[in-house]
């Protein structure tokens, strides 16, 4: 594992942009898996500089999602598909970008198609993530075993907490999502970990200076041969 300690959000922002700027650059045609949430906004926001001004080139490039929301329909404005477009692909030239299809009820069956969707693109060459509060990396949960592959999930109470922020109220918050698995995710040839704030610190203590346990997932990241985690200072100050 590398670990890029930068002095703050900003600056974890450009240095994670880089990374997949480079990935961009060196393949064209390659895979990015993406991640959603406030952590990565930054990083996409230096992507579409890149693109404006004439750096980087999405047109052969296509993108699968890490997670979506089970039950919000792509126009609203909470579905990772509204984010995912409102911070990236409406500003770039992306080839194809994928998600899972969060309207669908049949969850074993949108699961089934989501993994073999992702692995009809030939797996992805860079995953990005962030770090949930309690270690989760896309929607996969503290348990008691790693889930291998797409799967529908029931989020803790802590995840619902977390992302209350964007909604009305707690109780209009989902309670189950779709999102890779582990196994689908260590898979990614190249792993880019973002984290920012003081609040992430003993998370990322736990993950990548404790046990490999799936009751912190991101524990796992340890055995993957190739994996960048980019922090800012109050993110690494447990270390």
């Amino acid at each position: 594992m590398k670990i890029y300690r930068t002095a703050n959000y900003e600056e974890m922002s450009r240095k994670a942009a880089n990374i997949i700027a480079a990935q961009v650059t060196l393949k064209p045609d390659c895979v990015l898996g993406l991640a959603t949430g406030s952590t990565p906004i930054g990083t996409y926001k230096h992507l579409i500089e890149k693109y404006e001004a004439g750096e980087l080139d999405f047109s052969e490039t296509v993108s699968v999602n890490l997670d979506e929301y089970k039950g919000l329909p792509k126009e609203n404005d909470q579905s990772y598909d509204y984010f995912m477009h409102h911070n990236l692909f409406n500003h770039i030239n992306m080839k194809a970008s994928y998600l899972p299809d969060g309207t669908k009820e049949d969850g074993e069956a949108e699961c089934r198609r989501y993994e073999a969707l992702i692995q009809e693109q030939g797996g992805v060459d860079l995953q990005l993530l962030g770090l949930g509060h309690n270690g989760h990396i896309g929607f996969n949960e503290p348990s008691e075993i790693f889930e291998k592959e797409t799967h529908c999930v029931d989020l803790q109470e802590s995840t619902i907490e977390a992302n209350k922020r964007f909604f009305a109220s707690a109780d209009e918050v989902p309670r189950q999502a779709y999102t890779m698995g582990i196994k689908t995710i260590m898979q990614a040839k190249k792993i880019l970990l973002v984290v920012s704030g003081e609040d992430k610190a003993e998370t990322v203590k736990k993950a990548f200076f404790g046990p490999v346990t799936p009751k912190v997932p991101a524990s796992i990241l340890q055995l993957h041969p190739d994996v960048i985690l980019v922090a800012d200072e109050a993110a690494l100050s447990a270390l």
